[in-house]
């Protein structure tokens, strides 16, 4: 297996080191059609992206006013926590190491909503959700085209369709949920 010391070096040439802001106007995590596809920039993107959908699910859990925002959290963290495993086994097979942090985005956002409470949470967690889900939707699907490694591929076409599911039931939620009162 290739050391942690190689996967620090492409987050750092990628731009995706925990703290540091995106160059220009990027957002490190969007996937980039434009620019070629990366075995191990999949492998980051999906684990740090797993791991943040865990600790909202887990803030959704105790932090949401509606039962179904609690439910989806729930749901989040189950669904994320498995695929997070089998990603692990299927990028050590591939050579790959995984990130063992946040990326600084996502920790931000993590920061953001273990501050908010009740309606306020539920609506911008919703929001939140359909935005990340649909981010993960084109990384997940660019990786079942372009990922070199037959595992990697394999785990992509396999959580493709949960993710995408993901987005359906959060654009429902989201729809669902009142919007914020003005003060």
């Amino acid at each position: 297996m290739q050391s942690f010391t190689w996967l620090g070096a492409v987050v750092c040439a990628l731009g995706l080191t925990a703290g540091a802001g995106p160059a220009g106007n990027q957002k490190p995590d969007d996937p980039k059609k434009d620019k070629p596809f990366s075995d191990a920039e999949f492998v980051v993107l999906a684990a740090s992206d797993g791991m943040h959908e865990v600790e909202l699910g887990k803030l959704a859990k105790t932090n949401a006013a509606s039962s179904d925002v609690r439910k989806f959290g729930e749901r989040m963290v189950a669904d994320h926590t498995k695929a997070n495993e089998e990603l692990k086994a299927v990028a050590a097979k591939a050579g790959l190491g995984l990130p063992t942090m946040l990326l600084s985005d996502p920790r931000r956002h993590i920061d953001k909503f273990s501050k908010l409470r009740g309606a306020e949470f539920d609506k911008a967690y919703t929001g939140h959700m359909v935005h990340d889900h649909h981010d993960a939707v084109d990384l997940f699907t660019r990786a079942t085209k372009e990922a070199k490694d037959p595992g990697l591929k394999a785990f992509a076409e396999k959580t493709l369709p949960t993710i995408k599911e993901h987005l359906e039931l959060a654009k429902k939620l989201n729809e669902s949920v009142p919007p914020k009162k003005p003060e």
